[in-house]
């Protein structure tokens, strides 16, 4: 494999790497790390190297204004995105989110500026996602559907991989009868919500591994 895989995003990608004093945890606890440790399994000898850039509480705003030092300048052969749901929950909490059709032009902004720098970089889109539990309200669920779209028609746009993990969470949310238990506070995973994640992701992006 010998292949680079960034992942940007925000706390559902950083995952408590940011907080850890030890360089061992720098992947964090969370689907990175999952998918990691499944690819290093799976490729012993020519392991991919794995980078997690996610920092909590970003919005695509923070993204774009860190996207070089943190995701051009590292050269990643594969470039895993979630962003979306502070936009919404700064919004409804502090009136400091990002409206979906500026969500929609710093997306696109970041997907050309990583075509024009890296073209051979493989794009995978992942879809933001919210469960009706904790903190999330209807409101923020109508939201998060119209941030659903902006990144699926991307995806769709510029033909990179799309990862669906709301259907994914959705799904295993009704069959534990408890939304909680997948996403705790209905924007973070669960250990649980974190490998659905893991295993959502390879599936979706096995082909540019």
């Amino acid at each position: 494999m010998s292949k680079t895989i960034l992942f940007q995003g925000d706390s559902i990608t950083d995952c408590g790497r940011t907080c850890s004093q030890d360089p061992s945890a720098s992947l964090g606890m969370g689907y990175p790390f999952f998918i990691s440790a499944r690819l290093q399994a799976e490729h012993l000898g020519d392991e991919p190297t794995v980078i997690n850039r996610g920092i909590s509480g970003n919005r695509v705003v923070d993204l774009y204004a860190r996207w070089k030092i943190d995701a051009l300048n590292l050269n990643p052969d594969v470039l895993s995105i979630l962003i979306g749901v502070n936009d919404t929950w700064h919004e409804f909490s502090y009136n400091n989110g990002v409206e979906v059709p500026r969500y929609a032009e710093f997306y696109r902004k970041l997907l050309d500026w990583t075509r024009e720098k890296l073209p051979a970089c493989a794009l995978v889109l992942c879809e933001p996602f919210v469960l009706e539990t904790g903190v999330v309200t209807p409101a923020w669920v109508n939201e998060i559907n119209e941030r659903r779209k902006v990144v699926k028609d991307l995806a769709e746009e510029y033909r990179t991989v799309f990862v669906p993990f709301q259907s994914v969470l959705s799904a295993a949310a009704a069959k534990a009868g408890d939304p909680a238990k997948i996403l705790g506070d209905g924007v973070h995973p669960t250990p649980c919500g974190h490998q659905l994640m893991a295993d959502a992701w390879l599936k979706a992006a096995a082909d540019v591994l």
